[in-house]
């Protein structure tokens, strides 16, 4: 069976509205897929409508990944599997979402300040539409009005830390997230751990930190993970009795990243779905 537990649509920063997200799934032939859009299920609903309505031989598993911080460093958590109505989940998904549209304020009036682009918030909200606004919509504003050529040369220039447009996150710790997740019944994966660039000692004390606050698992297999990459990931699962997950963090269709591709563990781990009944004996 074919897992992809971390999608993005329309409803956060992806590009393929929540159906057109559904369709690719189904071409791809996953068989068991996560919508993970960022700090919002908004687009559970949607896909699973999707399903229903077409009777797609395909299975939904609820999803979010949350915005957190540990060290002065923006972690995501993606939570799997959970009651996306539990009201604890509904109240702390909210605040996000507050947080999200005052941090998009003011780095719109940061850029503004520098006199070379209006508008930044009201352009930036357009494109994100419906969904959640992220740091993305702001780049592909900044692309539309001319300033850069593309997503990179926009943080490069104007949104990674020490530039113009970079305000800090005021995320919440990751505890906070993990014990949301655990209250509304659903598993706490560590998202893309290789992606925040840390060394191997303090990949390490991440994992040591995620699990202190009662993580249930890593990322650990993923479209453009190296073998030893892998390797490592499932040293460190099996190192601290963690769980396993595999998602493409899919965003648009591309030449590397594509739903369901390569989403193969090292040896010996655990996956995340030996929790959940009928896939537990799924491989």
């Amino acid at each position: 069976m074919i897992f992809d537990l971390h999608s993005h649509s329309t409803v956060s920063d992806g590009k393929l509205t929540p159906q057109e997200l559904l369709a690719r799934a189904v071409e791809r032939k996953v068989d068991v897929l996560a919508l993970t859009d960022h700090d919002t299920t908004n687009g559970i609903a949607l896909v699973q409508k999707e399903i229903d309505d077409n009777q797609f031989d395909i299975k939904l598993i609820s999803g979010v990944e949350i915005s957190t911080c540990w060290e002065n460093k923006d972690i995501h958590i993606v939570g799997l599997n959970f009651d996306k109505d539990h009201p604890a989940m509904v109240s702390y998904l909210e605040n996000q979402s507050d947080i999200r549209e005052a941090r998009a304020m003011e780095i719109g009036r940061r850029l503004e300040k520098t006199k070379m682009v209006e508008d930044v918030y009201q352009g930036s909200k357009a494109i994100a539409g419906e969904g959640q606004i992220g740091r993305g919509h702001i780049a592909r504003y900044l692309i539309e009005q001319g300033l850069v050529k593309n997503n990179a040369s926009a943080f490069k220039k104007y949104l990674a830390r020490g530039k113009v447009g970079y305000v800090p996150s005021p995320w919440p710790d990751m505890k906070s997230a993990i014990d949301v997740i655990h209250q509304a019944g659903g598993q706490a994966i560590l998202a893309h751990p290789m992606g925040y660039k840390l060394s191997g000692k303090w990949l390490r004390k991440l994992t040591i930190a995620f699990k202190v606050a009662g993580g249930d698992g890593l990322e650990a297999a993923g479209c453009q993970l190296a073998p030893p990459h892998r390797q490592h990931l499932a040293a460190l699962a099996l190192e601290y009795d963690l769980l396993v997950s595999a998602g493409s963090d899919f965003h648009f269709p591309s030449s590397w990243i594509e739903l369901g591709r390569n989403l193969y563990f090292a040896k010996d781990v655990t996956p995340v779905w030996t929790l959940w009944p009928q896939y537990a004996d799924a491989s």
